[in-house]
């Protein structure tokens, strides 16, 4: 009691408050105890009504789970991070439950629980902390919304894909043959990554805004795609710690962010400028123009496109970068892909009618993205309290408990590579795979390119026919393109490319260093030797 005396006397509080206080706080705890065992028991009960049972755990050393976070964030820096990925997966299962934080949450790569949480149970699941996550880079815009808003604006969207088909493809033609035009004459390296990311930059801002990029210097567009991918590690970073995302930001972040949205801002202004401007409009649908009759509030135009953006530019521009890589280091695959070419094309440009007969061009992008795709890990949030279809019990065949709030991550990328579904050679590159008969459709959701139900991506037909428009004119442009290096580092033969591989078990993949921001770029760049 003496004790408390000196407490009340220090704080200047009267006995009669300090004791109400107390009593008040233990009503609380207490309250909040009895509210969490209630919560646990009807867990429970849930989780036998419907057959679950419990999942392996991630087994970690130091409280809290912090040496998994530290070594996890040690593996991005190396440019590892899927590594560490698919060992842990390796080592815990297809589906296991992690407490990190002491939060809980389950991972998994079962296609049965990724179809679950995407398409069949799709009501049941949001984004989360995804929003505020997001939030300070990407606004509020199609993938950080849910519900109504999002259902908004992906209709806004569809007819920019359903209604412009024809001159979507004009517009790929000449962005791709301004970038071959580009080009450095000769035969030395050069790094086309940041070529393919100016392509599908061009090429969204046609979509989205009408407009080209003709009036920014490259020194401009240089400094908003760097501002753009340091903000997406940002985001990258700050989604691994789940509600503990705020702990990573600062004012290096924020400048991040200010530099990007001043780009979009420019472009939003501009094209408003030179829509006022023409005195009759055409009828292609442009995305800008149906935002701003809703809207002309410059956050929320910033916002959207900024957030298709990231879906146009970078998804496209990555694919392409591995499938260049890929191409010049294997020989044999380039040299069946000239002959498709030669054999239906000659020399002409290729036809949209052109690209859907050219199938083995299709099975080398189908590879590609099985091995690289474009976001290779995503998660959702249960709304409820529900069960995933597999992961419990001794065989991890029985369904398992979700509680309201909880995370469910699941990664695309180790999933692709599962060697019970695509075989032991499934981390090499071997487009024939996708040759023989009946094997893409007994996939099912064991091959997510493009993420899946109701939110699967509207675009994915116009990046694969600019994806496609570009290989092809590379191939046709180019007599030879081989591996490359940068500038001062040992230059490697022409016998460094695997060119022979008769049995065609592919080359290796996985090895090199790769950058995990929201997508799944190259760290090494895209260095090719090429000879007009």
């Amino acid at each position: 009691m003496r004790g408390a005396e000196l407490v009340l006397r220090a704080v200047h509080v009267p006995p009669s408050i300090f004791l109400a206080s107390v009593v008040v706080l233990v009503l609380y705890l207490l309250s909040r105890r009895i509210n969490a065992r209630k919560s646990k028991n009807r867990d429970e009960q849930f989780a036998a009504e419907r057959g679950c049972k419990p999942t392996r755990s991630l087994q970690f050393k130091w409280p809290l789970g912090l040496d998994l976070v530290t070594a996890a964030f040690k593996a991005n820096s190396s440019g590892h991070i899927l590594s560490f990925f698919t060992r842990l997966i390796e080592e815990s299962g297809t589906t296991f439950e992690q407490i990190l934080f002491g939060s809980r949450g389950i991972d998994t790569i079962d296609p049965e629980n990724i179809e679950a949480v995407l398409s069949t149970q799709f009501k049941e699941f949001g984004l989360g902390a995804r929003r505020a996550t997001f939030f300070p880079l990407l606004g509020d815009g199609i993938f950080t919304q849910d519900g109504a808003s999002w259902k908004h604006s992906r209709e806004l969207l569809r007819p920019l894909f359903s209604s412009n088909r024809s001159e979507n493809f004009s517009e790929i033609q000449a962005a791709v043959h301004k970038m071959i035009a580009s080009i450095p004459e000769g035969d030395g390296p050069v790094d086309l990554q940041p070529l393919f990311f100016r392509l599908t930059l061009e090429t969204t801002i046609q979509l989205l805004f009408g407009r080209n990029l003709t009036h920014l210097s490259s020194e401009q567009v240089s400094k908003f795609a760097d501002a753009f991918n340091r903000g997406q590690d940002y985001l990258a970073r700050r989604g691994r710690l789940g509600d503990l995302y705020w702990l990573i930001g600062g004012s290096e972040f924020r400048k991040t962010c200010a530099d990007v949205h001043k780009f979009v801002d420019s472009m939003i202004s501009s094209a408003l400028e030179d829509s006022g401007n023409q005195p009759e409009k055409s009828n292609k649908y442009f995305f800008l123009d149906a935002l701003t009759k809703e809207s002309t509030d410059p956050v929320r135009l910033r916002s959207q496109l900024l957030n298709l953006l990231l879906a146009g530019r970078d998804t496209t521009g990555c694919m392409l970068s591995w499938t260049l890589r890929l191409l010049a280091n294997d020989q044999r695959v380039l040299q069946k892909l000239r002959t498709e070419i030669s054999a239906q094309l000659g020399d002409r440009p290729a036809t949209q009618a052109d690209i859907k007969k050219l199938s083995y061009l299709n099975c080398i992008m189908k590879e590609v993205l099985r091995l690289y795709p474009s976001v290779p890990v995503n998660s959702r949030s249960a709304l409820v309290t529900t069960t995933l279809p597999v992961g419990g019990g001794p065989d991890g065949r029985s369904p398992i408990l979700v509680r309201a709030g909880e995370a469910v991550g699941y990664c695309v990328y180790v999933m692709h590579r599962r060697k019970d579904i695509y075989g032991d050679d499934a981390d090499f590159f071997r487009p024939e795979r996708w040759e023989v008969e009946g094997f893409e459709r007994g996939l099912g959701w064991g091959y997510l390119p493009f993420n899946g139900g109701p939110r699967v991506c509207l675009g994915q037909d116009f990046a694969l026919m600019e994806a496609a428009y570009t290989i092809i004119s590379i191939v046709q442009t180019f007599s030879t393109i081989l591996p490359g290096v940068p500038p001062g580092s040992p230059q490697p033969d022409e016998n460094s490319a695997e060119a022979g591989n008769e049995l065609n078990t592919g080359i290796e993949t996985g090895k090199e260093r790769q950058g995990v921001t929201l997508v799944l770029m190259n760290v090494e760049g895209c260095w090719v030797r090429l000879s007009r």
